[in-house]
């Protein structure tokens, strides 16, 4: 069974750096398209960041240019979301999403992603 178990969030100070990863299961998932999105309360689910199954082509919310990096290791079957210069409007739930489908550039809208994590919290202090 398809499993994406997402880990590393929880409550850093404004500035700091946060390192998100992703492991994928139940299936290879090296040839799948895979994304990070997020979800602050009361607002909808946005696209965060989003890799090809290469770790070739990204792309990237205008808000995450710059500070946020997407990569993969496909031999673990993870992916990684690496966070810099956070500040409050970071605070959201974090999910990995995965599409079996090869995609380039990487898709935005999470109708395009099959499989889901349930998600991890990052809480970002002043």
């Amino acid at each position: 069974q398809e499993q994406l178990v997402e880990s590393g969030g929880g409550l850093v100070q404004t500035g700091n750096s946060l390192r998100l990863s992703c492991a994928a299961s139940g299936r290879t998932f090296s040839r799948a398209t895979m994304a990070w999105f997020r979800q602050a309360p009361g607002l909808e689910r946005e696209f965060v960041a989003g890799i090809s199954w290469s770790g070739g082509p990204t792309a990237y919310a205008d808000f995450a240019e710059g500070r946020f990096t997407i990569s993969r290791d496909n031999a673990e079957n993870t992916l990684f979301l690496h966070m810099s210069s956070l500040n409050s409007e970071d605070a959201a739930i974090y999910y990995c999403a995965a599409s079996p489908a090869i995609i380039v550039p990487p898709p935005r809208g999470s109708d395009e992603y099959r499989f889901w994590g349930r998600g991890t919290q990052v809480t970002v202090s002043s």
